[in-house]
């Protein structure tokens, strides 16, 4: 019977120790945060695209002449990065030039999240004859003020 007892007691000690050394010794370890891929970006920008900006840029970024500009092989999208990423967060109203054309309508801000304007950038940047090789984080675009 005292040996019973003096297992059980062991039992629950050791337990108890395996325990509270695990947790504790979670408690210490740093998961490391990984940023995500430009691809993986693009791949969700795509998705956004689709849902948010194709109405008016068209499906190849082609815009409509006179009323929505092109994002295809875009000069103000390569020389405006910061606008670029302000006119998705806050919309855009007035007139600008793309491509040695002006164009003055209103877009409207589309009420996404910084990832998702993100997303939508490295999407819009890396397509259509256009190239970024930095890729638009969340924190950039949180950086953007109205």
């Amino acid at each position: 019977m005292k040996l019973l007892k003096l297992l059980i007691i062991a039992t629950v000690f050791i337990g108890i120790t395996s325990y509270t050394a695990n947790t504790t010794q979670n408690t210490y370890i740093k998961i490391p945060v990984q940023q995500d891929s430009l691809k993986e970006s693009m791949i969700r920008g795509e998705e956004i695209y689709v849902d948010f900006c194709m109405q008016c840029h068209l499906a190849a970024g082609e815009g409509v002449p006179n009323s929505f500009p092109p994002l295809a092989k875009s000069d103000w999208l390569a020389q405006k990065r910061t606008e670029s990423i302000h006119a998705i967060k806050y919309g855009l109203k007035g007139t600008i030039q793309v491509n040695g054309k002006s164009y003055n309508n209103v877009m409207t801000s589309l009420g996404l999240e910084d990832e998702e304007i993100a997303d939508v950038m490295n999407y819009i940047m890396n397509h259509w004859g256009n190239t970024q090789k930095k890729i638009v984080t969340p924190e950039e675009v949180a950086a953007i003020k109205k």
